[in-house]
């Protein structure tokens, strides 16, 4: 998107905006001056980045398709990120036409592309809420959420790469938990957060460089991202680094350095 294009409503595009940021660094167009300022200075903190970005979306790929391949056909993408290859619905309609989601995020840049781009298999179904993770009650009650899903049965919670914008303060525990009180036994949970367990420098310069814009980043600890799965129990292989979680036949990742941790776990 062109600096001097005219935006849509609602946005001020001199704050940068994580989806935007998250675009620019996975090689995307739909960004601004703003957001370009804190990825190129977070690259120039944590070189890493660009790898863990690219870790990140393909474990969601790889989340999404082996929930599918369990039959579970309905997914709620909280923090959806701006539309690119792979997207939550493109991957499990692969696998099952009839599955249904409901993306979601608070900016509106993302929900306007999404809204243009993402389309559903005839058989299945998807909406798009411009919300907030924050407050629950706004995207579980929404009416295009009970319209496309049915919490008399299974469904995966999906929030990728989106906690670690949540602090201790707004009770980011405490907002998971809403969202996983209100899916029933049998339903998912797939979570990824940066964590400076893996390699605490590199990590911590890239959250002193994020977290002089904006936008504010928290590094979270394995045990401290664990809480979220309270009620849960891991599939396997657990709580591991992104490219570690169910890597593809011959997929050589196991050299490879984290900046995040990945997890799926099902509801009992």
């Amino acid at each position: 998107m062109a600096d001097d294009a005219p935006a849509p409503p609602k946005i001020n595009t001199s704050v940068p905006h994580p989806a935007r940021i998250y675009d620019y660094l996975l090689g995307g167009k739909d960004n601004f001056e703003a957001d370009r300022k804190v990825a190129e200075a977070t690259v120039a903190a944590s070189p890493g980045v660009l790898q863990g970005v690219r870790d990140n979306r393909a474990f969601l790929g790889r989340a999404v398709r082996f929930l599918a391949e369990q039959g579970i056909t309905q997914f709620l993408d909280i923090g959806t990120g701006i539309p690119t290859q792979g997207n939550t619905h493109e991957v499990a309609q692969a696998v099952n036409p009839a599955a249904r989601v409901v993306y979601v995020d608070n900016d509106p840049i993302v929900m306007a592309h999404a809204r243009a781009l993402l389309r559903s298999t005839p058989e299945g179904r998807t909406a798009y809420i411009e919300a907030d993770l924050r407050d629950p009650d706004s995207i579980l009650k929404h009416p295009d959420t009970l319209a496309t899903l049915d919490f008399d049965q299974p469904i995966a919670v999906v929030i990728v790469g989106t906690l670690m914008y949540v602090d201790d303060e707004e009770d980011a525990f405490g907002v998971v938990k809403r969202y996983t009180d209100a899916v029933v036994p049998g339903s998912h949970l797939a979570i990824t957060h940066v964590t400076a367990d893996f390699e605490p420098e590199s990590l911590e310069a890239f959250a002193e460089a994020y977290n002089s814009t904006h936008e504010m980043l928290t590094l979270r600890t394995g045990a401290e991202i664990m809480r979220f799965f309270d009620g849960f129990e891991l599939v396997e292989p657990g709580m591991v680094g992104l490219s570690h979680w169910r890597p593809a036949p011959g997929e050589d990742s196991y050299r490879r350095t984290h900046g995040a941790y990945g997890a799926v776990g099902r509801k009992l």
